[in-house]
């Protein structure tokens, strides 16, 4: 009787999961024909002729033609990577009266903070207007850094505001293919480059990361951008009329999600935004597991963070039905709450569990051809990645766990769903070339060096405060994670009785899986951490 309520219970969950994989699946589809149509037709943002840009400088523009812009690069502990992106920012091909450089450093690191403030005085001396800003308590995160900095007095002389986090480095042009944008459209709000990623061939985690973000850039934010005027701010790589950030309440640090909050609040006001795939920001990607991991688990979690907080906002606004249809079922629901729910359940619980309980068995078009379908789908943006297709695939269900874990915190407000930990960057992006480097890490040096020079405060407890930049030798390890080897467990044995039961489908999705699992669990992809 236990054995056939609980076979009973195991068949409706998995009923209800393959309906939410049929919705999930055909919204992907839906996006693909989206961004197929758009490509077909050459559907583009087209900017004001009459805006300034090449043609205009060519032709003799006045400074007065181009509009004030302010230029904000947030950075926490960043040293690896704080250079070449300020020195991008400060050559962006702009009149220098007309823009100002905005360095918000919140690092806790002293050493660190003094190399970023050497290199703002440098760029001070050449005649750039660029100012150094630094923070004690770090309030807020990137959100309380953001929002600090727009309460200065001078910032109601600017029209504009560029974010670009610490490892990003725009092209000269930058300005002048995205401001234009908004000249006689005074309901855009928002302006949103592309990224390109200088390390996405570094190993095989930057390759399947890679792949994620050239279909949600090519294909989601494309789609949402040519069709809804709406779609969630990247954070970075991005323009937005101030009078805009105002109107939508400016920077909250109410969730970690600080972008997403402020697009949706900006589209309940009435602000349009602009998408650009022609104009992308070089940065870099995680290349280490863990950094990974946690990124993914703040963009999981701060979602379920912002639903709970606005629902009620986004039904009482006035926006359409079909804005509030898509904002909550679509935006919110489908993509950032049943997508890792139907994944971590279908594949990575009742899969498993189905060999166990043969009277809930799968079929083989769910376990494999539809899914098969799906990252076949996802990979077209990035056709050289087509050799990657089954990894990918795999990779993606071992990840459900992660993000799963980070939406049920999120939404029901664990203790994790507010942890906030800078992604940890590799300096790929600032590596020029080998004498680049070494110029970098004998500055790091020196800074450390005068640091420790510097005489040390007592602190509260009695002692001293430790020295930054300590040269104690780091060695680089692997971490385990133990749900991933739990379930890497649980699906190889689940494999093995698949075998038992001469079923062929199951059985390969099975192994294969758990092999995956447990290589994630073992930390063998991507690079090892300190």
């Amino acid at each position: 009787c236990c054995r056939a309520s609980l076979t009973l219970r195991l068949y409706a969950l998995t009923n209800a999961c393959v309906v939410l994989f049929m919705i999930q699946s055909a919204d992907r589809l839906i996006l693909c024909l989206g961004c197929f149509w758009i490509k077909l037709r050459g559907i583009k943002p087209v900017a004001n002729a009459a805006a300034a840009g090449k043609d205009d400088v060519e032709a003799g523009a006045q400074e007065e033609e181009f509009p004030m812009v302010l230029v904000q690069i947030p950075m926490c502990n960043e040293k690896e990577v704080y250079q070449q992106s300020i020195g991008a920012v400060c050559n962006l091909d702009w009149p220098r009266s007309n823009f100002l450089v905005q360095v918000l450093d919140d690092s806790d690191d002293a050493a660190t903070s003094a190399l970023i403030r050497e290199e703002v005085e440098k760029w001070q001396r050449e005649g750039v207007r660029i100012l150094y800003r630094h923070r004690v308590i770090r309030d807020g995160y990137k959100a309380g850094n953001l929002k600090s900095a727009m309460n200065c007095s001078y910032v109601k002389d600017y029209e504009f505001v560029v974010i670009f986090d610490a490892d990003f480095q725009p092209q000269e042009d930058f300005l002048k293919r995205t401001v234009p944008h908004f000249k006689g459209k005074e309901d855009v709000g928002l302006v949103q480059a592309r990224w390109s990623f200088v390390n996405k061939d570094e190993n095989l985690l930057t390759r399947l990361q890679n792949i994620n973000l050239c279909f949600h850039f090519e294909v989601e934010q494309q789609v949402n951008g040519a069709f809804l005027n709406f779609f969630g701010f990247n954070g970075t790589a991005g323009v937005w009329r101030i009078k805009a950030l105002e109107d939508s309440g400016g920077w909250m640090e109410r969730t970690t999600v600080e972008d997403m909050d402020i697009a949706v609040r900006a589209h309940l006001k009435g602000w349009k935004f602009l998408y650009l795939n022609d104009v992308e920001c070089q940065c870099e990607l995680p290349e280490s597991y863990e950094a990974y991991r946690k990124q993914q688990h703040r963009w999981h979690s701060g979602p379920m963070q912002l639903f709970r907080l606005c629902f009620v906002d986004i039904i009482k606004s006035k926006i359409g039905f079909w804005k509030k249809f898509n904002l909550i079922f679509l935006f919110f629901l489908l993509r950032k709450l049943i997508l890792p729910f139907y994944s971590f359940t279908l594949f990575c619980v009742i899969l498993p569990m189905t060999m166990f309980a043969p009277e809930a068995e799968l079929p083989a078009w769910v376990v494999c051809y539809i899914p098969a379908t799906m990252s076949l789908l996802n990979i077209l943006p990035a056709p050289k990645s087509f050799p990657f297709i089954v990894p990918y695939l795999l990779f993606e269900n071992t990840m459900s766990v992660t993000k799963f874990n980070a939406m049920i915190s999120g939404l029901f407000q664990l203790g994790s769903a507010y942890e906030w930990v800078v992604t940890k960057k590799s300096g790929r992006s600032s590596e020029g070339d080998l004498v680049a480097l070494v110029e970098n890490e004998k500055a790091i040096q020196a800074a450390e060096s005068r640091v420790r020079a510097e005489p040390r405060l007592p602190s509260s407890k009695g002692g001293t405060v430790p020295e930054s930049g300590s040269q104690t030798q780091k060695k680089k390890h692997n971490r385990l994670y133990r749900k991933e080897l739990a379930l890497s467990f649980l699906l190889l044995t689940a494999a093995a009785r698949s075998l038992l039961s001469v079923q062929g489908i199951h059985f390969y999705f099975l192994l294969f899986q758990g092999v995956s699992f447990l290589v994630v669990g073992l930390d063998l992809i991507g690079e090892q951490v300190e």
